[in-house]
């Protein structure tokens, strides 16, 4: 944490966070709603199931919309998921979008 007034404009820039949701998210389209809720807010990325049951991937994209995309994770998810836990790491302040799009990979 720690706290202070930070400037509007530190919501301006552009960030990019890895991510990894645990629970049941294997089999029930979580990567294609995750796709679908980060193309509705205009972010970048990818999305894919891993060896070990969770999903992984990152997001890019204005700092507001990013967040708001984590709180998805974390708490809704696709219809028929259920989120155990959402990790987020490496996240960085990035200075052009390293993706076109936001996909799905195998």
């Amino acid at each position: 944490g720690g706290g202070g007034g930070a400037a509007m404009a530190e919501d301006e820039g552009l960030v990019s966070v890895d991510y990894e949701v645990s629970g049941k998210v294997q089999g029930v389209f979580f990567r294609k709603y995750t796709q679908g809720e980060a193309k509705r807010l205009g972010l970048v990325g990818w999305v894919q199931n891993t060896s070990h049951g969770t999903v992984q991937g990152q997001i890019q994209g204005p700092t507001a919309r990013v967040r708001e995309l984590q709180e998805w994770l974390r708490k809704i998810g696709s219809p028929q998921s259920r989120i155990s836990r959402a990790e987020f790491s490496n996240e960085k302040k990035i200075k052009a979008l390293e993706h076109k799009e936001f996909q799905i990979l195998k």
